[in-house]
This record gives C-alpha cells, structure tokens and sequence, in this order.
C-alpha cells in the first residue's frame, strides 16, 4: 500500500498524483458511502461500497482528515450485497443503495440519524424511534428531473460530476411518468437545460421545459400532459392545466410547477398524521407554522382547533396557500422569510411546527423562534446534519427532545425525513 506521504493534492482537495490503495470498510456515512480508515488514521470514504468489503480504491479527493475514493476492485464483498436494479447504478448520482435490500436500507438510515444527533448535536438517542418505511421501494417519486445534454436526450448527472449521460432507464418515477419520458424528444440548441416530470393524484401529468428567457422553441404536444415554460423571465403555460391537484385525507391542494410537495405521494398522509400527533393540538391554540409552503399541513391543524399563523417566503407556495386555505378564516399568512416575519412578530406561539429546507434553520431564524419561546416544537427535517445542529440551539436554549421519528421518503438513496417533538424543559 503506498504511503500517504507520498501523496500530491492541489491543495483545495483535488488530487494531482493519483493514489491507490486498499481498503476495509466499517460502516455507512451520511450520504450513502461506506468508510474505513487508512494506515494513518484518515477516514476514506467510497461510494456504492458496503461495510465488511475489502476494496482497492483511486483517491479522488484529498483534506487534512479525510479523503474520498473510487472504488476500481472488490477483493471481498458484503454477503448483504445484492444486484442493483438499475443498469446506471454505479454511474448515476440519483441513488445510492440500490446494491443493498431495502431492509437493511431501513437500518442504515436509522443509524445514520442516531449518529449525527450525538455527534452534531450531543443530543440523545433513544429518542430515536423505527423508521416508517415506504409502501414502494421502487416507483414512488410524484416528480423527477432531467438534464439535457448536448445531443438534446434526457440524462442524470454522473456521480462522479463528469456531465450528463443519456438516460436509458429509471425506477424510482412513478409508472406514470415513466411511461411519459421516454417520448419526449428535443432537437440540440432547443435552448431547454432542464426538463421535469410531475404528477398529482389527479388530472395529467405535467411536463417542465427549464431554459433562459422566453421560449423560442417549436412545440409539438402528442403526449397526454400539460407543458410548462419556466425561466427567469417567468413561467408560461403551452399546453393543458397551469396547476397540479393532491387530495390528501380529504383536502384538496393545488400545487404550481414552481412549488414544493413531498415527493413520495403514498407517505404523505402518514407524514401529516405523524406530526399532527406530535404537536397534540388543543382547540385555540395558536399554533406557529414556519416554511408553510402551500399549506400542506395548514388544513389538519385547522381541523384540531388551531389558530395558524403561517409564514412562507416563496410567491409560488404563498398564492397556492391562499387558494387551498380560502375558506379557513382561523388562519393568516406572512408572505416573507422566516428570518424576517419573526422579528416581527409580538405574539406568544402555544407550539410551532417548522418544515425548512435541506438547509435547516438559518442562525437570525433560530434565535428569533428561541426569543418567542413556544411551549412545545414539532420539526419536520429532510436532514439529519441540519437537525441535529438546530436541535442543538434548540437543547441549550431549554428545550427536551422527547421524540424523533425518521420516515422513509426516500427510499434507494440517503436521504431521510424525520420528524421530532421538543418540549421546554
């Protein structure tokens, strides 16, 4: 095995003089690659690998504590290890765990949540409950994306950030988008960079072209969906319906092409009914929403006697929220950051139920939720890291975590929902 000191990096993480080496793995990282640690204690991390396999990997990526591999040989594999579904698995970036049986995906993802709470957050695990898992495994996302390369075909990002390959097939859309992308063809230089699939409950799928400006291109509807431009220059519909509709346990939602909805349809009610039971809503209770996007949880808390005080910061999600909420009088939306509504505010929140991005809760909109004090917190988190940083904030300020629920939205890749209740102490 050569020596690391024999190593040349570029001094920003890229590799100059490639290195090989052997490697055993011991565990799964958050992100979907497995790591061992090199013979000078520096932790090595391998994508599509598993723990327990003997690999001779190419350092591609170099830092002071850690590096990054390729996997080039298995001298021994996982007796976990099994057949990956997909011919892109290995090449496409969109999954990482097709080569390990979803049960045991489950597993990882739990222990994965457990890690980054006591290594981030220095919070406590057996809070930690059993992963929800998903119905389907396979065919469950509501919506996917395409990039477009230069030949004009529908292709994924190479893992290894390479570019774009074309895309023969994918089994994580529902079948009903699968059916649809196969015949959508674009002409090279058709000014579209992107193209996006998505689908409600109802009505025809829709077709998203991504580009610059104002579209420029000739357009031939033969599929069964509508088709929407989308740019900087605003969004225009060529053909069929400008919205998307979910019924969800009886509510109806609209969902414009540039708003937020969970991806994984068949969960969602089970997501909502989980966070609902957390916050255990006593009717009159004002109830803080944060990052309300287009009120997918609004109507539940409304039907437990809440009163919401929404906050959302996107026009998109704000208009399609005024529309799903129309005749829920108990309920009044902020249409600014988070960051900035709360500054504002001079009320004392019963309890607040918060779904940020991947991002979390920036610092001002920790400190400003802090200062409001509400007695009990529900945190919807599509990642762990985040979480576990805020729920950090959130334990030195006073609060207890009482409860975290990961549920499985998810699943073939590493990202994990979760939901948790916090309590002040």
């Amino acid at each position: 095995m050569p020596s690391w000191k024999w190593l040349r990096s570029d001094g920003c993480g890229g590799v100059i003089e490639y290195i090989e080496m052997d490697l055993t793995l011991t565990g799964m990282a958050y992100g979907g690659e497995a790591f061992g640690r090199a013979e000078d204690g520096r932790m090595v991390f391998v994508p599509f690998a598993l723990p327990g396999e003997h690999v001779h990997v190419r350092l591609t990526e170099v830092h002071k504590r850690w590096a990054r591999g390729q996997p080039l040989e298995w001298m021994t594999t996982s007796p976990q290890r099994i057949t990956p579904r997909c011919a892109h698995f290995g090449i496409c970036g969109g999954c990482h765990y097709q080569h390990l049986p979803y049960r045991e995906q489950l597993l990882v993802k739990e222990d994965v949540v457990r890690e980054q709470l006591s290594r981030i957050g220095g919070l406590p695990t057996d809070t930690v409950q059993s992963i929800i898992p998903s119905p389907q495994e396979w065919a469950y996302r509501n919506r996917i994306t395409f990039q477009v390369d230069s030949q004009g075909s529908l292709g994924f990002m190479r893992q290894d950030g390479e570019g774009v390959f074309a895309a023969q097939e994918c089994h994580l859309p529902l079948p009903e988008l699968n059916a649809l992308w196969p015949d959508i063809s674009l002409e090279k230089q058709s000014g579209v960079l992107k193209v996006g699939l998505r689908i409600g409950t109802e009505g025809r799928p829709m077709v998203l072209l991504y580009g610059e400006g104002k579209p420029e291109l000739e357009t031939s509807v033969e599929i069964p969906a509508s088709l929407i431009w989308l740019s900087d220059a605003g969004t225009r519909v060529l053909a069929g319906e400008q919205a998307l509709h979910f019924e969800i346990q009886g509510h109806r939602f609209r969902i414009s092409p540039n708003s937020f909805f969970q991806v994984n349809t068949a969960l969602v009610a089970e997501l909502v009914s989980l966070a609902l039971g957390m916050l255990s809503v006593e009717p009159g209770e004002t109830i803080l929403e944060l990052y309300a996007g287009a009120g997918l949880f609004t109507p539940f808390l409304v039907e437990a006697g809440a009163l919401v005080l929404a906050v959302e910061e996107s026009p998109s999600a704000c208009a399609d929220f005024l529309i799903n909420l129309d005749d829920a009088p108990e309920v009044d939306l902020i249409a600014e950051p988070v960051e900035v509504a709360l500054r504002g505010l001079h009320i004392q929140p019963d309890a607040a139920l918060l779904d940020p991005p991947r991002s979390g809760l920036s610092k001002p909109a920790r400190e400003a939720l802090l200062h409001l004090a509400p007695e009990r917190i529900v945190y919807v988190s599509c990642d762990p890291a985040t979480l576990a940083r805020d729920g950090k904030a959130l334990s030195q300020d006073g609060y207890l975590l009482e409860r975290l629920t990961p549920i499985d939205l998810f699943p073939q890749t590493f990202h994990i929902e979760t939901v948790s209740s916090w309590r002040r102490r």
